[in-house]
């Protein structure tokens, strides 16, 4: 199921566009969002404007329909301002809208994608329990049959978008009797229906203005043809949201890389700029030794990023591949922040300067849409399952 995305001279130019945005829009705004913890309304229509909610929705859908690489080399060039723009549109672009594009029925798509490629609806997707993260096949939120309804029941943490959401994708169990994965199903249920309540907000470390907050569920009922890809589709939520996570994660890795990429360019212009002992510190070798390792990393984050990606357009899953990009590039993307707080020395440590923003903003990347040590757990048992094909 090769996916080419658009035509190549399309593409180079909404890149250009996207770049040119991130570098002349947005960065201007990141302290007047990271004062405020919201993003200004008018970025937030230019951004509808542009398609961006859109880019990995298909082109009958009313979406961009760009390929898993062009949408890896766009999330980078937006990244290269604050992570907490793309957040706005990630949930819609990614793990929201996916599991309706990729099991969705007809009436599904037809019904959502349009609204959320334009950006007039805003999705989230409510996994993450209270007590299970990263064990999410044992969560306890329920789906509850009656009749030709299922109520759901059931709290969901730290959810991306919430305060915003038209629609949610919500994991629960459907069937009590089955442990583990096997027992849970996908609803879309819209954001306005009886006994949902959005929490305030919660207060993070960083990405101030991308929003997180509790969705309780309390008797929300919805029709059997609310399971993702209609009631047939019963029990296999799990098995979508897996599908979902895999191109989310080298959607992620190209956040890494934008800004990381944003880093190391802000702290090669202060050692350039900036002088001890008669010479630019951009001229001392310990400084150059980290420099080099920023550069060489990125290089790496960005070339396994995009082998990722080509992988998935090419055979429509990359598991093992698509959690070493996110692995790597998290991970790389929090050494090059170390690297270039040093370099500003304490500058680095005051909050007007953006690297100490930057620094906080990037920490979450090692976390949501599965830990580090989920991906090697899942780096591993691709691997193991691979030498026992081979062997």
């Amino acid at each position: 199921m090769a996916n080419a995305g658009v035509d190549d001279d399309i593409f180079e130019a909404l890149l250009d566009t996207v770049s040119r945005f991130a570098r002349e829009r947005l960065i201007p705004a990141e302290e007047t969002v990271e004062e405020t913890d919201e993003i200004p309304a008018d970025i937030v229509a230019e951004m509808k404007e542009m398609g961006l909610f859109g880019i990995s929705i298909g082109e009958e859908h009313g979406g961009l329909g760009l390929s898993t690489l062009q949408e890896a080399k766009l999330i980078e060039a937006l990244c290269y301002a604050s992570l907490v723009f793309r957040s706005l549109i990630g949930t819609t672009v990614g793990i929201g809208s996916q599991g309706i594009v990729m099991d969705g029925t007809d009436a599904q798509k037809a019904e959502w994608l349009p609204r959320l490629a334009t950006g007039e609806a805003i999705s989230a997707f409510a996994l993450t329990e209270p007590d299970y993260g990263s064990d999410a096949s044992r969560i306890k939120t329920s789906a509850r049959r009656e009749g030709d309804d299922f109520v759901i029941n059931g709290t969901k943490r730290y959810i991306t978008n919430a305060p915003y959401a038209t629609v949610f994708t919500v994991m629960a169990r459907s069937n009590p009797e089955i442990s583990g994965a096997r027992g849970i199903s996908a609803f879309i249920v819209p954001a306005d229906t009886p006994g949902i309540t959005v929490a305030t907000p919660d207060r993070k470390m960083g990405q101030r203005g991308a929003k997180t907050a509790d969705v309780i569920f309390e008797n929300v009922r919805v029709p059997a043809s609310a399971i993702v890809g209609g009631p047939e589709n019963e029990g296999k939520g799990f098995v979508t949201a897996m599908k979902v996570l895999d191109r989310g994660r080298v959607h992620i890795s190209g956040m890494a890389t934008g800004t990381a990429q944003r880093m190391l360019d802000m702290a090669t212009d202060y050692a350039m700029d900036r002088k001890t002992m008669e010479k630019p510190i951009a001229e001392h070798q310990l400084v150059q030794a980290m420099l080099a390792d920023c550069q060489t990393e990125i290089y790496a984050m960005r070339s396994l990023a995009h082998m990722a990606a080509v992988l998935y357009d090419t055979k429509g899953a990359a598991p093992m591949e698509a959690a070493c990009a996110k692995y790597f590039t998290t991970e790389a993307a929090g050494r090059i922040a170390d690297r270039c707080v040093q370099i500003f020395g304490g500058a680095g440590y005051m909050a007007e300067y953006a690297i100490e923003r930057l620094y906080r903003d990037v920490r979450l990347l090692r976390i949501y849409e599965g830990t580090s040590q989920i991906q090697q757990t899942t780096i591993a048992k691709g691997l193991v399952k691979r030498r026992a094909e081979q062997r």
